[in-house]
């Protein structure tokens, strides 16, 4: 018995020996752990710990290793209230020590992390997760060159896709992946030494992630551009708390990082057919949009514009929903949204709306794989709306010379219409592009300001705006006068000529008004007699309905507003008279309510110049002629007696008085081309200026001392326009010819053919200098010098007569 003591004593002896052998780094380490791991961390023994890892940095490495050892072996052995003890113990370590030597200690508590992240029990997943969380928020003093986070992203990513079977449990490990991500990207985006986190490789499973909880929570609509300080209650809803991380994680991204950024998002809405509801697409992208840096805006437009590229031959429902996502996003980047590419971008939408145009027509997408497809027109045509409406929405954010640019731009993809009116049913969609293309004009024009009328609306703009005023499609035409509102109207006075009526006070409407610049006399010296030519053919329109007239009634109103001086608004009442006469003219095929319609529109629009002209012996005439044939109730005839002579007479009187032109205005109106021309689309200036001075030489004193110009009636035109089917045919075949005979024809022949044509220009150019040469007519007449021989004789410039549409 005595023997069996002394032997245990023996042995407990040595054990003890063999403990005080023992390193002291593991004796310490030892300590924190008690005997029951329900009680916790052993403080004051992890104090001492604490101490000595900071006294004996270098042995940081081995601690780290050794705690390590401990986790590893309680995970085997499912002692997980020591796992969490060595898991606060590492923590504190992690907190308290900076030096040089953290990063191989950090190693050790990478491999512990990782370890609990691989275990199938949720609880030390989450432990793992809040561990690498609090390590992600410390700055390291010294970089690491060799360390990788490739499995954090895969392993959180996953988790954020839990599938677990109880619903809390699901939605704790999910919240635990997204901060494992959001730890992930906080370590690393800021690092350069680190491994590039922008990289495709890691984004394509961090932003899916991040969606995939975004749209299982509750569909919140983003309220603000940054993110809000949510409540506590709000911390733990996993929607709320993915929002947060991806709002950080764009806020990170730089310049060269969005693509990687914003691609997977792209991918995601397609692999999921997210484009089609639109609303979890539009929210994504506004969180993004008030995210990233305002000047990196363009480069998501960019990428939404190409994407909808891709899916030109996808449904109508996925390329509407794209395009609603670049009108909200083009909303928010405000200025910045067009970035450098300004026409590319408008390039782009018209390009898928006139793709969208031939779909409608043709029902299939150009015979691929998908061309079975049921094609909606319904629905094509709420892709046009919505591609019109984001066309307005990127030109609110230009300025206005750029604005003008694209203005011009457009104009230039509109087809030019056909010599016919009526198109021929081949050609529906070209009618149809053209009315998609003009509202495109309006939404671009919509809110336009200049100061410069000329620069804003250059000739090769307003020309080809005016010649679709004459086309003989009341939408077309309708939209056409909508543009020109929008381009003159620059105090908003359009609203206050909506309806077409007799007011007798005008100063309710509270127009405003200021005084013409020079711009803006130039602009009506060169455009004035434009303008007024168009506006008057389109009231001889047949099909016009009362949107028009009040449409016009409204454009004549902002030009006596907006750009009207003593000439213009001579021409503008010589304009008013026209139309009465063309009201009461038994030639003109206008139907009743035509000729009730221009009635009223011309009186309403006398009525409304007397008063803007503010000579009250004019206002009183108007109004009283007014008053008469309001109590006549002869609708049909209102204001016939102004054309009456006297009515005249007495409107040049009292003009005249208050410094008007009035020899100017004794001159009835005449447009200066025919009806027939227009349906032509001739814009000879020879035929113009023949009919104006064909009209001046009726009232001119030395009309018997001219030679009688030839007359051009309305029989002459009409010849003109019927041969020109049979020219048009022959010129065809005559363009066949040559371009037949130059194809096969051998090269001298073409050559000396060539030659000939060369000689035949020279001698015309020849005789054109010798009749430029010599002194032109004068309209005195000639002297005659004897032998035969004559002398123009000299009459001072002041004292020609020229015809006004020669005199600028």
């Amino acid at each position: 018995m005595s023997v069996c003591l002394s032997l245990s004593a023996s042995l407990s002896g040595v054990c003890g020996c063999c403990g005080a052998l023992r390193p002291r780094y593991k004796r310490l380490v030892d300590n924190i752990f008690p005997e029951d791991p329900e009680d916790g961390l052993v403080k004051a023994n992890m104090e001492k710990l604490t101490f000595y890892a900071l006294s004996a940095p270098e042995k940081l490495d081995r601690i780290g290793a050794y705690l390590s050892e401990r986790l590893s072996r309680d995970v085997a052995r499912h002692r997980y209230g020591y796992v969490c003890i060595a898991m606060e113990a590492l923590d504190q370590l992690l907190m308290a020590c900076h030096c040089q030597s953290i990063n191989l200690f950090v190693e050790s508590f990478l491999k512990m992390v990782r370890k609990l992240l691989e275990s199938d029990k949720p609880n030390l997943q989450i432990l793992g997760t809040n561990s690498f969380v609090k390590f992600a928020n410390i700055e390291e003093d010294t970089p690491s060159y060799h360390r990788s986070y490739d499995f954090f992203v895969s392993r959180f990513s996953e988790m954020c896709h839990s599938n677990y079977e109880d619903p809390d449990i699901r939605t704790k490990i999910r919240m635990a992946g997204i901060k494992g991500l959001q730890g992930v990207v906080r370590k690393t985006v800021n690092d350069e030494l680190q491994a590039n986190i922008w990289d495709p490789q890691h984004m394509d499973k961090i932003v899916p992630s991040l969606l995939f909880n975004l749209q299982s929570g509750e569909r919140t609509e983003s309220r603000s551009p940054s993110p809000l300080q949510a409540s506590e209650k709000e911390k733990e809803s996993p929607v709320e708390l993915t929002e947060r991380c991806f709002r950080e994680l764009l806020g990170r991204a730089a310049y060269g990082n969005i693509k990687n950024a914003v691609s997977p998002v792209l991918m995601h809405m397609d692999n999921h057919s997210l484009w089609e509801g639109k609303i979890f697409a539009v929210r994504c992208f506004k969180i993004i949009m008030y995210s990233i840096q305002s000047q990196h805006s363009h480069l998501v437009i960019q990428q939404l514009l190409g994407h909808l590229d891709a899916n030109s031959k996808n449904s109508a429902k996925v390329r509407a929903g794209i395009v609603e996502v670049l009108l909200e996003a083009a909303a928010i980047a405000a200025s910045g949204s067009v970035g450098p590419t300004v026409l590319e971008v408008f390039n782009t939408l018209l390009r898928q709306l006139r793709l969208s145009v031939d779909y409608e027509l043709t029902g299939s997408y150009d015979g691929t794989n998908i061309g079975t497809q049921i094609i909606k027109a319904h629905e094509e045509r709420q892709l046009q709306e919505a591609v019109i409406r984001t066309i307005g929405s990127f030109a609110n954010t230009l300025p206005t010379y750029q604005r003008s640019e694209v203005m011009l731009f457009i104009m230039g993809k509109i087809p030019v219409p056909g010599v016919n009116l009526t198109l021929p049913p081949n050609e529906l969609g070209t009618q149809m592009i053209q009315i998609m293309l003009l509202k495109s004009l309006v939404q671009v024009t919509m809110g336009f300001q200049t100061t410069n009328m000329l620069t804003a609306l250059p000739d090769t703009f307003l020309d080809p705006l005016l010649s679709f005023s004459l086309i003989n499609h009341p939408e077309v035409r309708l939209l056409v006068l909508q543009i020109l509102l929008s381009l003159i109207d620059r105090h908003d006075n359009r609203p206050k000529f909506a309806t077409v009526c007799i007011i007798s006070d005008i100063s309710v409407l509270k127009l405003k008004v200021d005084k013409c610049s020079r711009q803006d006399n130039l602009f009506m010296k060169k455009h004035g007699q434009h303008l007024c030519r168009h506006i008057y053919l389109g009231c001889k329109e047949q099909s016009s309905s009362q949107q028009h007239y009040e449409t016009l009634y409204a454009l004549l109103g902002l030009l006596c507003v907006e750009l009207a001086n003593e000439e213009v608004v001579v021409d503008l009442i010589r304009l008013a008279l026209a139309l009465q006469d063309l009201a009461l003219c038994t030639d003109e095929d206008l139907t009743i309510y035509n000729r009730c319609a221009v009635h009223a529109l011309s009186a309403a629009y006398l009525n409304l110049i007397c008063q803007l002209t503010t000579v009250p012996a004019f206002c009183q005439h108007i109004h009283e002629v007014c008053e008469t044939e309001r109590k006549k109730n002869l609708f049909n005839i209102l204001l016939s007696q102004i054309l009456l002579p006297p009515s005249l007479e007495r409107i040049a009187e009292v003009l005249g008085g208050s410094g008007y032109n009035t020899d100017r205005l004794a001159t009835p109106y005449v447009p200066q081309c025919t009806d027939e021309d227009r349906l032509s689309k001739r814009k000879s200036i020879g035929e113009t200026i023949s009919l104006q001075v064909e009209v001046e030489s009726r009232n001119s004193p030395e009309k018997e001392e001219r030679t009688p110009a030839e007359e051009i009636t309305f029989e002459t035109l009409k010849s003109a326009i019927v041969d020109s089917a049979g020219m048009e045919e022959q010129e065809r075949e005559r363009r066949r010819q040559v371009v037949e005979k130059f194809q096969k024809a051998p090269f001298e022949e073409i050559a000396a053919h060539c030659g000939a044509r060369a000689t035949m220009l020279q001698s015309k150019l020849n005789q054109i200098f010798e009749i430029t040469i010599r002194p032109p007519p004068s309209p005195s007449g000639t002297i005659s010098l004897g032998y035969g021989q004559s002398q123009s004789r000299s009459v001072p410039i002041y004292e020609m007569k020229f015809p006004d549409l020669c005199v600028y």
